[in-house]
């Protein structure tokens, strides 16, 4: 599975961007999905993630903030961002694996990061 993930910017505090990561592979509906973040000098964390059969899971720093979606006719999953803070700044990548426990180090395939900085 080679996945791709685009949409980050630049955005001022209270607002919103959607991310997307389009994936290659017919078996990509049977793989969960993660998105994950890396701020400057932090180590990459969990964010969201969704499972082949849709069940959701956040973050807590991003419950009620952040959404997660899959259209597994496109192969990309989404995540719809609102209300965003300074503190979610950093580098997001999106990543596949098999099972739904969504380690960073559990994760089999990874894409390319996308940027979102957030202005105060």
């Amino acid at each position: 599975v080679q996945l791709q993930a685009s949409g980050g910017g630049l955005v001022q505090a209270g607002g919103s961007l959607r991310l997307s990561c389009a994936a290659s592979g017919r078996t990509f509906s049977r793989y969960a999905v993660g998105w994950f973040r890396q701020a400057p000098g932090k180590e990459r964390e969990f964010v969201a993630g969704i499972s082949w059969s849709g069940r959701k899971t956040y973050a807590d720093s991003v419950k009620g903030r952040f959404t997660i979606s899959r259209d597994n006719a496109k192969n990309t999953v989404y995540l719809q961002m609102n209300n965003l803070k300074p503190e979610d700044t950093a580098v997001y990548y999106c990543a596949a694996d098999e099972s739904a426990y969504y380690s960073v180090s559990g994760m089999d395939y990874w894409g390319k990061g996308t940027l979102v900085t957030v202005s105060s």
